[in-house]
């Protein structure tokens, strides 16, 4: 296989090395999926045919980008997961009594009023101004209600 591997590279530094190109090429810090597809179909259309790649090879590369695949979806799941969570985490705010320390460190107090979620992460809006959920230094247990009057 050393041949088909030296065709492929030359054919894969071909493929990014163009003269031609006028914007300046980004190196990335990690391969994707679309990455891992190119390289294989390098691999595949370079190869002599008279030595084709074996198919255990074949099939340990498309072991590995299955397993790519799997791990990209994994990570959005994680992300989504924490979206929520930290939804769910600022909901459970709603109602009480919580401090924040804004950006210049003072600490402000006051009832969470309403949760918004049209950021990236939610906010919480006390007294008519809106901050961080992750600014929450301190929640409290809402007071309760005083004693009702007899009907």
């Amino acid at each position: 296989m050393p041949v088909a591997s030296a065709t492929a590279s030359q054919s894969i530094a071909s493929l990014t090395a163009n003269p031609a190109q006028t914007t300046p090429r980004v190196a990335k810090r990690t391969l994707g999926q679309e990455d891992f597809l190119k390289l294989i179909t390098v691999q595949l259309s370079s190869q002599d045919p008279m030595k084709p790649m074996e198919d255990t090879a074949f099939i340990a590369q498309m072991a590995q980008f299955s397993s790519l695949e799997q791990s990209t979806q994994l990570a959005r799941e994680f992300a989504a997961l924490r979206s929520l969570n930290e939804l769910n985490t600022a909901g459970a705010m709603l109602g009480r009594p919580v401090t924040v320390t804004t950006e210049g460190g003072a600490p402000v107090t006051g009832v969470v009023q309403a949760i918004d979620r049209s950021g990236a992460s939610p906010q919480l809006l006390i007294d008519g101004k809106l901050y961080p959920a992750s600014a929450v230094t301190r929640v409290e247990v809402p007071p309760a209600p005083g004693p009702r009057p007899a009907a």
